[in-house]
């Protein structure tokens, strides 16, 4: 006989332990059904850890430049396995945390792989054993993995996806990276502040391609400042083992195909949605390139099916997962939750500097037609920042010049991924350049420069 709850949740990522929790709270019966470990990829395998290695490589960085602060560091060196153990131990307590909530909320956790058979209806394979389970609506939280290069799989020896670069048994020497989005970016500043030669081979004529542009090449100034080679507009027609590392073979700008070896690559391509082998193609929910369609609440075309997080499509981000989560839960509940609003989930790379956004670039501005204000206010005329020794960087505001409305805002420089959500408060709020100018920003803070940046869209710049 079958477990009867008013909600099964399949995948138990960022979307997925937070929509058990709002659902718990709303009264509902919840179970969530999780093949690998609680948390899924972000907690375990993506978001957390490589914070966490971020976070070391940011103090070894300082530590190599300790006398810029009047300190002294000699003989710095690190230890990988121990670097590794610290990201580990840094998930696995995450990992405990959220094993801890879903028993605080009386969500009943079945271990295992699982299928939706019919309509309400799951089956979870654990080993032998196979469990039931029955609920009015499912919500489809599978999340995605990373993509592999057509022409070269990743072997976890000398080519890698982000899985493998989280747990390296050896120190690259020589490091490729392709692919120039958050994950390509993140790894590569990692890696090269480490001591690994890095190289990063783009497609596109920019990296980070989907932040703004002036964004794009400051960073593109700054890595390359900090010996990082970027090859863009660039491509990659060939990856395979050669001898204790591997051979690339990279189409530059020019169309001339050159090979070059390198100890280890990290394939930074994108993802693929988990759609596959859990029955949706049977009940006929709507995919589009293996992403499920969903309406602005997260159901799909199938009643009673709903999906959110990664698994639906782009930004492939954990807040995003989160957000979905609620909105469904909420609606299935009876609640009137508002339907996701894309235009306001920020983005955040985590390099060396950071990139944050949220909103509409400049250009993107521009094409829908509006009439632009834009402010840009740089981290060497404010106090904090030159105190911390981070004086590299800009906030941009983005406003329409009939009504005031930010359209966007985007910073690249120390500390900007906690900056940027005072902006997507802003938008959330529908806040105006009125209210930003005479909101008090607190001296010294890096956040004064946000208010900078808006008041020199205005032509009102006190400090530049």
């Amino acid at each position: 006989m079958a477990d009867t709850y008013d909600l099964v949740i399949l995948g138990s990522g960022p979307g997925g332990y937070v929509a058990a929790i709002r659902a718990s709270q709303l009264g509902l019966k919840v179970a969530i059904v999780e093949r690998e470990r609680l948390g899924g990829i972000c907690l375990n395998w993506g978001c957390i850890p490589t914070k966490a290695l971020l976070r070391t490589s940011e103090i070894y960085h300082y530590m190599q430049n300790a006398e810029s602060y009047g300190l002294k560091a000699d003989n710095v060196g690190f230890d990988l396995a121990k670097v590794v153990d610290r990201s580990r131990k840094v998930a696995g307590q995450l990992n405990a945390g959220v094993k801890g909530l879903m028993k605080k909320n009386k969500v009943t956790v079945v271990e295992g792989v699982g299928t939706v058979t019919e309509k309400g209806k799951l089956s979870v394979k654990q080993g032998d054993k196979t469990v039931e389970l029955e609920a009015k609506n499912i919500i489809v939280a599978t999340g995605a993995r990373a993509r592999d290069l057509p022409f070269a799989k990743a072997d976890g020896k000398t080519i890698w996806t982000y899985r493998h670069a989280m747990v390296p048994i050896e120190m690259p020497t020589k490091l490729l990276v392709i692919g120039s989005g958050a994950i390509g970016v993140e790894f590569a500043s990692f890696y090269n502040d480490m001591g690994a030669d890095v190289t990063i081979v783009e497609m596109l004529p920019r990296i980070l391609p989907v932040e703004d542009e002036e964004v794009s090449a400051f960073m593109d100034k700054a890595l390359t400042k900090q010996g990082i080679k970027l090859l863009t507009g660039t491509g990659l027609e060939g990856l395979a083992p050669s001898g204790s590392g591997v051979t690339a073979k990279i189409k530059h700008k020019d169309g001339k195909v050159v090979e070059e070896t390198f100890s280890h690559a990290i394939v930074a391509i994108g993802i693929v949605p988990n759609t596959e082998n859990i029955g949706l193609e049977a009940l006929g929910v709507e995919t589009d390139r293996g992403h499920i369609k969903t309406d602005g609440y997260g159901r799909t075309n199938v009643d009673g099916i709903w999906a959110i997080g990664d698994v639906t499509g782009a930004p492939w981000l954990a807040h995003k997962a989160s957000h979905e989560g609620i909105i469904a839960v909420e609606k299935i509940a009876g609640g009137s939750p508002h339907q996701m609003d894309k235009a306001n989930i920020p983005g955040c790379t985590y390099s060396r500097p950071q990139v944050a956004s949220v909103g509409m670039t400049e250009a993107k501005a521009k094409e829908a037609g509006y009439e632009l204000k834009v402010g840009k206010f740089p981290f060497i005329g404010n106090g904090k920042a030159i105190a911390l020794g981070e004086a590299e960087g800009f906030v941009k505001t983005v406003f329409d010049a009939k009504t005031g409305e930010l359209l966007g805002a985007h910073m690249v420089g120390a500390e900007v991924t906690e900056l940027i959500q005072g902006y997507v408060v802003a938008r959330q709020l529908e806040t105006t350049e009125a209210e930003l100018m005479e909101t008090v920003f607190a001296h010294p803070t890096l956040s004064e420069m946000m208010h900078e940046s808006v008041l020199g869209a205005y032509g009102r710049s006190i400090h530049y």
